[in-house]
Order: structure tokens, then sequence, then C-alpha cells
């Protein structure tokens, strides 16, 4: 064998290497959502969005909740029978409100129990998302987050607030309509969260948690706990199945860069794992 054969054969092992492992994964992911399906008696959907999923000349592109996965998240409901429970495991920093808006309320009719697994965060529209849950299970250091209106990057909260504060001589004209348009956005925003809590908790309840959500409580990143989410009066649970988080460990960075993270793999007792270093 010569070295320009043994130069493509590298070459070759090289570019199909990337396509085979994906596929295991894929192969991998598919028996493991087999199995909760079986073991719940379930219909499991996945939403799941890395924040870097792919680079673009040395330019990481994100993802977010998009009318392509508002698609394909209600034809598997329209797949599922009526009786039969959906599982949904969110893992997204959110996106559209038109996109989550129409996952939450297809989730909401459908009639069997609905429950929302968040192994690590769910902000924006995926919170809007988890409201029409029956249930919202929760890893004990996950997150849910604000869902008020953004506009482009700008809070729709603060828009209103500028406006408020100065006289309108000294306020441009595209900074009044972004304003006006904030404003709808907030009202429309919380109206949907109050219906999405509408069968949940007492109706004074539920808009008193709609308002928070939704005009600009807090800031649009501020992490919501498992305890404050209780607080809040939002069903929600802190049993998370382990097999869930073992799905979302087959969800890994496709960006072929070295990790921030590092730890050797398995559980730890109280031997400091003496012994058990992977061979």
């Amino acid at each position: 064998m010569s070295v320009m054969d043994l130069f493509w054969l590298f070459f070759i092992l090289s570019a199909i290497q990337p396509v085979i492992q994906q596929r295991m994964v894929e192969s991998a992911r598919t028996r493991k959502i087999a199995a909760i399906e079986e073991r719940r008696g379930s219909r499991v959907i996945l939403l799941v969005h890395r924040q870097e999923t792919m680079r673009l000349l040395g330019f990481p592109l994100m993802r977010y909740i998009n009318i392509d996965d508002s698609e394909a998240v209600m034809r598997a409901i329209h797949m599922t029978d009526p009786d039969v429970p959906i599982d949904l495991v969110l893992h997204t920093p959110g996106g559209l409100v038109l996109a989550s808006l129409q996952i939450a309320r297809a989730l909401k009719k459908h009639p069997g129990k609905v429950t929302v697994f968040v192994p690590h965060y769910a902000m924006s529209g995926g919170t809007l998302i988890s409201l029409a849950a029956d249930e919202i299970v929760m890893s004990p250091h996950a997150v849910l987050g604000p869902v008020d209106p953004q506009l482009g990057d700008l809070p729709a909260a603060s828009l209103l607030k500028v406006v408020e504060e100065k006289p309108p001589k000294d306020v441009d004209d595209r900074t009044l309509v972004l304003a006006d348009v904030g404003r709808k956005a907030i009202e429309q925003v919380r109206q949907s969260v109050e219906e999405l809590l509408e069968d949940k908790m007492a109706p004074e309840k539920a808009k008193e948690v709609a308002r928070l959500l939704s005009t600009g409580t807090w800031t649009h990143d501020y992490p919501i706990t498992f305890e404050h989410a209780r607080e809040l009066g939002l069903p929600v649970s802190d049993a998370i199945p382990e097999e869930v988080l073992e799905l979302m460990s087959l969800y890994p960075q496709p960006v072929q860069s070295a990790s921030s993270v590092e730890f050797l793999p398995g559980p730890r007792g109280g031997d400091g794992g003496k012994g058990r270093v992977p061979r």
C-alpha cells in the first residue's frame, strides 16, 4: 500500500467517523426514549436546544423555539391518542412567543396527563410551555424564567418605563412606537399566562402569578428555582427520573472543541471513588 493509498484511507475514515458516531448517538437516544415510553406508558417528546449547535466561519449559531419546532411538537401531539399521557422534556433558552404559545395551547388541550421535565433550564418561551403542563418536574438545580416580552434586545417593560419617566418631547418616535407595541405585547402574554393557569389555581392567584411573570418584575434571565416555583403555586415536583437525565447526556454539543467541564464518569460514594476509576 502506497503513501497515497494510506492518505486516502485516512481521509475516508476521518470523513465517515463523525457520521458513524452521530448514528450511534441517535440510536442510543431512540432506545432510551422507547424505554421511557414503555415504562411510563406515555408519548415522549423532546424539545432540546443547545446554545451552541454548530459554527459558521468560527461564529457560534444559536437555536431557539421557532415555528418549525411548534409544527413538529403539534404533529406529535396530534399523533397521540387522547388518553395517552405526554411527557415533554424541555431544555431551551426560549424563543418566539407565537411558537411557544402554539405548543402550550396544544398541550393544554390534550386530555391525557401532560408532564414537562426540566433537567436543567427552560427559560422564557420554555417556561410558557411548562405552564400548560399538569405537572412540572424539575431537577434540584433546574430553573424556569420570566416570560415578559422582549422587543429585539429590549425588554418591553423597560421601554414602558422610559416613556413614563421622560417627557414626551424628549422621546423619539421609534421609542414611542416600540413602547406602544411593548404595552400590547405585555398584556397579550399576561392574558395567555392567566389562561394557561386557570385550571391550576384560584383565579386571583392566577392573575397575580401572570402579572409577576409577564410584566418585568425581574430581569428576563432571572432564575426561578424549584423552591420559588413552588412558592408561586406552580404544580412542580423535584422527583425527576434518572433516565431523563441520562437522556440529556445523549444530546452533547456537536461543536468540535475542547470542553470547559471535565470529570471522570461514573457515580461516586463515600469512599471518594477509590478503586472505581474507569479502565
